[in-house]
């Protein structure tokens, strides 16, 4: 599943810049369905340099809440969840270790 590397760098080819926006929309639209389907709280925030407008879903006062829940959580509680690159491949080791066992 894991694609080809990409590079990271400004897109300088019109039309293909205008495909990468409608990838926004359609981001957009996967935390809509998201939020709808797994009945949880959720926003986007799309920032670019290169353009002036600030995109949010689902609005700037419901991203503002979300933000603000977020917040108000213990500290303890925020980072139960939480997991970076290291724990994420830990854990993947230790699964496909359990399943090489069975």
């Amino acid at each position: 599943m894991i694609g080809n590397k990409v590079e990271l760098a400004y897109i300088t080819n019109d039309s293909i810049r205008k495909a990468i926006k409608k990838k926004k929309k359609e981001l957009m639209k996967k935390v809509s369905e998201l939020s709808t389907l797994c009945d949880v709280n959720a926003c986007a925030i799309i920032y670019s340099p290169y353009d002036s407008k600030l995109e949010v879903w689902p609005s700037p006062l419901g991203a503002q809440h979300v933000l603000a829940d977020s917040k108000r959580m213990p500290k303890i509680e925020q980072s139960k969840k939480m997991v970076n690159q290291e724990c994420v491949l830990h854990q993947r080791i230790t699964k496909a270790t359990d399943q090489l066992k069975k």
